[in-house]
């Protein structure tokens, strides 16, 4: 299995969130910055907003909700739609400038960090 997206070649531009002090008051989704696994991008709409579509692999099934949170290739977001393994995720405009998720295509391969949350929920029901 291969932990990152980024293979032989490293990317030249890569997108990093500032970490949570913790005097900082809350206001978005957990994330450590470890990845859980490589997606694939299998679509992108830019018909009516932008989204974009990746396939996971089918075992963080249980990990993914609609309104969640995921972490592709650094940048926080919401789960939008979910159908199988497949998830789909709407770029706002800061999003859009402010990362380097504007320039995924199909085929790409991406960074995922499955909720933080999610997986100590798991967990736990799975040692019951």
């Amino acid at each position: 299995m291969h932990m990152t997206a980024f293979g032989s070649k490293v990317p030249e531009q890569v997108n990093l969130e500032r970490s949570l002090s913790a005097k900082d008051r809350f206001g978005g989704h957990f994330v450590q910055g470890h990845i859980d696994d490589v997606g694939t991008v299998t679509k992108v709409n830019q018909d009516n907003g932008y989204t974009v579509s990746v396939e996971f692999p089918a075992v963080f099934a249980e990990l993914v909700i609609y309104k969640g949170s995921i972490t592709i290739n650094g940048a926080s977001l919401t789960v939008t739609d979910i159908h199988d393994n497949v998830l789909s995720v709407a770029l706002i405009p800061h999003t859009l400038e402010h990362t380097t998720l504007g320039a995924l295509k199909p085929g790409d391969k991406v960074n995922l960090e499955f909720d933080m949350l999610g997986k100590y929920v798991a967990k736990i029901m799975a040692s019951r």
